[in-house]
């Protein structure tokens, strides 16, 4: 991993995304890589019917703006942790598209050497009607993945 240049840790800020990011900043301050936190905005139209309903675009365009400042605001407070650890770190975030198409592309686009990304390690009928955005990222992807296991809830 002498040659890593850049890491791409992908993020959608769930708590299962969010334990692999100790792993990729550990990893970028190893091998001296430039980490870029990338996450993947909602498709509208996923979300336009609901219930059968029509949302407006009015709508759509004020729930996008929140959405957005939220991942502009996660991806801030992220590049500061890693700035503040001596890693160098930029943030794409893209719209729309399934994430695990947009990951891939994401990484052959920006010659990713790495993909970091958190699973929710998710088996039998969950993962058959849930998928998983990590298993097809890591049966495309062109470059090596990193999978990290979000850890299991404790009960109260």
């Amino acid at each position: 991993m002498t040659d890593t240049k850049r890491i791409i840790y992908a993020c959608d800020f769930s708590p299962a995304s969010l334990a692999a990011f100790p792993h990729a900043l550990h990893l970028a301050r190893l091998t001296g890589a430039e980490l870029t936190f990338f996450h993947v905005l909602p498709a509208p139209v996923g979300i336009f019917s609901v219930d059968g309903g029509y949302v407006p675009q009015q709508i759509w365009n004020e729930l996008y703006t929140r959405l957005r400042a939220e991942a502009d605001a996660e991806t801030d407070r992220l590049i500061k942790q890693a700035v503040a650890a001596g890693v160098p770190a930029t943030a794409s975030i893209v719209d729309g598209g399934t994430a695990d198409a947009r990951i891939v592309q994401a990484a052959h686009d920006l010659k990713a050497d790495l993909l970091v990304l958190g699973t929710h390690g998710r088996t039998g009928i969950a993962k058959f009607f849930l998928g998983s955005v990590a298993a097809r990222v890591v049966a495309t992807a062109l470059c090596p993945v990193l999978t990290v296991r979000a850890p299991e809830p404790t009960e109260a």
